[in-house]
């Protein structure tokens, strides 16, 4: 059985108690709304795992509450959406979301994409190599929590499961699915449009110039490799 506790928000009836039903079935525990405001109210009232957003509320729609979901939270967004176009994907996953699933979605595939999305990357940091120093940029590979000249940077979930497997494995090419398959799970492989959105994102966050990166490079037809300097980067 598995286990957490999940937020589901769709103004349709009758897919809330569907994916009630089928989601205490799996062993989770779940709450239900039907507005962008009652999630916004819930996140900050009680702790969730996950989010399941649908993109078409009233009032405030599902991007808009998944950007200001992502201001002060690191849940876990799937974002429910009829749309089924590259242009629609990437706007969710730009607004912060894990992943989505296009409406009509079956069951097996809708728990699937739960688990990668509830899921972490496995990888511990090793004794002695948890932060990573790099110029103007610290990673804390054990408390999963990033510094920016300075500052305290935010990264979603799957932000820091991607960069930490390119920390990982440095200086050499990625190919892309070899990098979904690590962060997302085995089922995924053909989302490079995932990706493209989250290495933008990381550049945004942590690169000095992101049209110019230094850290994040792109392998033209690869995938990405990540640049650590050839001196011994880790503080003791």
């Amino acid at each position: 059985m598995s286990s957490g506790r999940i937020l589901v928000a769709d103004d349709e009836p009758q897919i809330r108690r569907v994916m009630r039903t089928t989601l205490i079935a799996e062993g989770y525990e779940v709450s239900d709304v039907r507005t962008g405001d009652e999630v916004l109210h819930q996140i900050r009232e009680e702790r969730f795992d996950l989010l399941l957003l649908d993109v078409n509320m009233p009032g405030m729609s599902g991007l808009e509450v998944c950007r200001d979901v992502r201001k002060t939270s690191e849940i876990a967004i799937i974002m429910l959406t009829v749309r089924d176009s590259e242009r629609d994907k990437v706007a969710a996953l730009d607004a912060g979301a894990d992943d989505y699933v296009t409406k009509p979605f079956n069951t097996p595939e809708l728990l699937a994409r739960i688990r990668a999305a509830l899921r972490r990357n496995p990888m511990s940091a090793e004794a002695g190599h948890q932060v990573i120093s790099l110029e103007g940029v610290e990673i804390n590979l054990a408390t999963r929590r990033v510094r920016v000249r300075g500052q305290d940077v935010r990264l979603t979930p799957k932000e820091f499961d991607l960069l930490h497997y390119m920390v990982n494995n440095p200086n050499v090419p990625l190919p892309h699915g070899k990098l979904l398959q690590a962060v997302w799970g085995p089922d995924y492989g053909d989302q490079v449009e995932y990706l493209r959105v989250f290495v933008n994102q990381l550049r945004k966050k942590l690169e000095p110039q992101p049209s110019k990166p230094r850290y994040i490079i792109t392998e033209p037809w690869v995938g990405y490799r990540f640049c650590l300097p050839t001196r011994d980067p880790q503080i003791p």
